[in-house]
């Protein structure tokens, strides 16, 4: 387990509250909280990116794709 700081606990309005000392700061503004058992875990909130980030990130495909059949089926038509 990395560090550890003893904190005080405070009440604001109705909710307890604990300050977070600087070298556990967070990145952001906001957090995910959990409760297992008796630990309160406390952890940065994953940002949300859109398909082109993640897609930029992907490193390139280094194989040749397979020949398509251009022929394919035939379209059909519905009756609506």
């Amino acid at each position: 387990m990395g560090a550890e700081r003893h904190v005080k606990l405070f009440r604001n309005g109705r909710n307890q509250a604990v300050r977070i000392p600087v070298e556990f700061e967070l990145p952001g503004d906001e957090a995910i909280m959990r409760k297992e058992g008796d630990r309160l875990i406390i952890e940065a909130a994953k940002k949300k990116g859109n398909l082109i980030e993640w897609l930029q990130t992907l490193e390139p495909l280094d194989e040749d794709f397979p020949d398509l059949d251009e022929k394919g089926p035939l379209p059909r038509e519905f009756e609506l």
